[in-house]
């Protein structure tokens, strides 16, 4: 005869246990997010330095912003970056996704190789193209060799800004080209069939199938790269050096928040001032990003 079982004692979960899950990640967000963004905040309404905790000035540091010619020439630079990187990161990589999606054999090699500068360090790849682009580097010999002259690639204004953003679209090649081949797999290949029964060619089914099957892939990129190029500071720090260039025109806001509120005696207010101005324009590109992509929606 079957002894009975003992009847099944359900456990009454407390309110706190997800929170107690989570509280781990939520220490860590607090600790190294939240409060360092606070902390910015209350900062720019101040004049503190390294070593001295400051006393509240207002809006002293964001009026001074506007008279203050590096804040403007950063912000064009910052501004010029985005023009330059943003269109060659959305299109390039789409480009490259295209081409290595194909089964032949050998692709597997080119994609890795695509895809090393991504794991690359930024500060091997600056220095690569430092001594690549220098005056006595390997391409100055090679144009001197040709008979065209040396170019002075790292020490022209605008061919330094240039160079930075050619090494921050070589980098973000490989990056953004996964992306693309992981929207590409999701396009029913049914669709290429059809246009191509219509007489459509390579070039118009790309433009009429691939491009619409992508384009929120696209968005996406762009806000991802619009971000990351307003930010740039190790590219044109290791190809410019710290102090932005000649005469610093080269500067990016990025760099002059490092450049200001660093060392004993940096102007930690201002310096903060400056991040949370950096924070707004990255808020406002997302925005308009995706406000744009809604007005393309039908």
């Amino acid at each position: 005869m079957a002894t009975p079982t003992a009847p099944t004692r359900v456990r009454r979960q407390l309110p706190t246990s997800p929170w107690l899950f989570a509280a781990p990640a939520l220490l860590v967000t607090g600790a190294f997010v939240l409060y360092p963004f606070v902390a910015t905040v209350v900062n720019s309404f101040t004049d503190r330095r390294t070593l001295i905790p400051g006393r509240f000035v207002g809006l002293a540091n964001y009026r001074e912003l506007l008279h203050d010619d590096m804040f403007w020439t950063g912000l064009r630079n910052s501004a010029l970056y985005i023009a330059g990187v943003v269109p060659a990161l959305v299109v390039l990589p789409l480009l490259l996704a295209l081409l290595v999606r194909k089964n032949i054999p050998g692709i597997t090699f080119f994609r890795s190789a695509f895809y090393t500068p991504v794991v690359a360090s930024i500060v091997v790849v600056g220095l690569i193209w430092v001594w690549l682009l220098d005056e006595r580097g390997l391409v100055n010999s090679l144009l001197e060799a040709v008979g065209v002259g040396r170019v002075g690639f790292l020490s022209d204004q605008w061919l330094l800004l240039l160079s930075a953003m050619a090494v921050t679209v070589w980098k973000g090649l490989g990056y953004y080209m996964i992306i693309y081949l992981a929207a590409l797999a999701n396009v029913p290949r049914e669709l290429h069939e059809a246009a191509a029964v219509d007489g459509a060619g390579a070039i118009r089914r790309f433009l009429t199938v691939t491009v619409p099957a992508v384009r929120s892939t696209m968005v996406l990129v762009a806000a991802l790269s619009s971000v990351a190029a307003f930010k740039v500071f190790s590219e044109v720090y290791l190809m410019a050096g710290p102090n932005g260039g000649p005469a610093g025109e080269d500067t990016t806001l990025v760099m002059l928040v490092q450049r200001t509120g660093t060392g004993l005696t940096g102007r930690v207010g201002y310096a903060s001032a400056l991040s949370v101005v950096v924070f707004a324009v990255t808020v406002a590109l997302m925005l308009l990003v995706l406000r744009a992509d809604r007005r393309e929606e039908p």
